[in-house]
């Protein structure tokens, strides 16, 4: 399967992340005494499939993940992902955006 050019640009921070994500999820699986056919089956998904999550390919569907994730038990962690209470530059941002006084309005005053 040819890569795309997102594939392709992929900042190496990302990469290595995929790729603990991968190797994490190998590990789970392994814990778990689960063989790749089986959370193959359990997924829906082929071998070569849970083979390339194992890897961390980028090309897999986020969806894939997810559901490999949800097999070994481990899908509630996906909720806290992009957790706006955590987002430290998005906080940072509005933080900054706050007025510096608050007057009222002129029809209360």
């Amino acid at each position: 399967m040819k890569a795309s050019k997102a594939q392709s640009a992929l900042p190496l921070p990302v990469k290595r992340a995929l790729a603990t994500l991968g190797r994490d999820i190998s590990t789970a699986r392994r814990r778990r005494s689960m063989t790749i056919a089986t959370l193959a089956e359990r997924a829906f998904i082929g071998r070569n499939t849970v083979t390339r999550v194992e890897r961390g390919d980028a090309g897999v569907a986020l969806g894939i993940y997810a559901t490999v994730l949800f097999v070994l038990g481990l899908a509630d962690r996906l909720a806290s992902l992009a957790d706006p209470a955590t987002d430290q530059v998005g906080l940072t941002l509005a933080e900054e955006q706050l007025p510096k006084r608050v007057r009222a309005k002129a029809e209360a005053r």
